[in-house]
């Protein structure tokens, strides 16, 4: 578990090392997760407790970037184990942690029951009396130290990042892309958009990304892995790719296999921008590790086509 100005990345395990990160913010012995991963994360997170030094009862605040599974799925669980913490989630997501069957069917009728609870696990209810809802401002104290909680839509209409003043960093769940390390190279992080189902929307995740660039943070802590900086210039290539894909799933819409000929051109721009980055390993190693990604951004972006 690496740690900067209080800030604690979490590998939650999903997936593959590296993938999907959540964090604890510490200040004055009193802890805050920012996303948790899967049911089978959490005891990753209680062992990062341990490591930090802390106990589960001194854990004031759960808070969610959105409630994806890979962010929230093991939210309930999580809280279980937490005595004195509340969970703080965007007012859009705050009744699917309260009561998770509508977001367990959805994604049930996608995946499969069995591949749900393998996956993810079965998702726990939160009481109601536990749960917070952070409209656009609203301000997290964490001892002292104020995380204050920004709608940011365009990935997820529920979607909110958390700016860490102290830090001067954000957390920013999906809406400032995923940036693997695997795709580090000299010229520092590659940075891409995730669009995955079901709420993709072109305008305000451009909206968003310039609303965030606009507090000048230091750093973003993205879930998709890890701390990045350079945010000037990685937000003027998210920026870039977002257009670059609405014109490619435009371009492949009325194909008579739309989904095959999106899956191939997002994989074109990707190995073409990672190669420009300077990452010398080619399409065949990108697809392996970004395989997952550009099978939910085709369906995203054909989800936004058809809406």
């Amino acid at each position: 578990m690496s740690s900067i100005q209080g800030i604690h990345t979490i590998d939650t395990g999903f997936v593959r090392p590296r993938f999907d990160a959540a964090y604890l913010v510490l200040e004055n012995r009193r802890g805050a997760f920012i996303d948790c991963g899967t049911n089978f994360a959490v005891p990753r997170m209680l062992a990062a407790l341990d490591e930090a030094g802390i106990s589960a009862a001194e854990v004031d605040w759960l808070i969610l970037t959105h409630v994806h599974l890979d962010h929230a799925g093991g939210a309930g669980e999580l809280i279980a184990r937490l005595p004195n913490a509340k969970l703080v989630v965007h007012p859009r997501g705050a009744r699917h942690m309260i009561d998770p069957s509508v977001l367990w069917a959805g994604a049930s009728a996608v995946y499969g029951e069995a591949v749900m609870e393998q996956t993810y696990g079965r998702l726990r209810p939160i009481p109601a009396e536990r749960v917070i809802e952070a409209p656009d401002g609203h301000v997290v104290e964490l001892a002292g130290r104020p995380l204050r909680c920004i709608d940011t839509p365009g990935h997820a209409r529920h979607h909110l990042t958390v700016y860490d003043e102290r830090a001067n960093a954000c957390f920013t769940g999906d809406v400032f892309g995923l940036s693997y390390r695997e795709f580090d190279t000299a010229n520092g992080p590659f940075i891409l958009p995730t669009t995955s189902p079901v709420q993709f929307d072109p305008p305000a995740l451009h909206a968003s990304i310039e609303r965030l660039l606009a507090l000048k943070p230091d750093a973003m802590y993205l879930t998709h892995y890890g701390r990045v900086e350079n945010v000037e210039r990685l937000a003027v290539d998210l920026h870039a790719q977002i257009d670059a894909m609405v014109d490619l799933a435009c371009a492949a819409d009325g194909k008579p296999d739309r989904h095959a000929a999106l899956m191939e051109s997002l994989t074109d721009l990707y190995a073409a921008g990672a190669a420009a980055h300077g990452w010398g390993q080619g399409r065949d190693a990108l697809r392996q590790l970004l395989g997952m990604d550009i099978e939910l951004n085709a369906q995203g972006l054909e989800v936004w086509l058809d809406r």
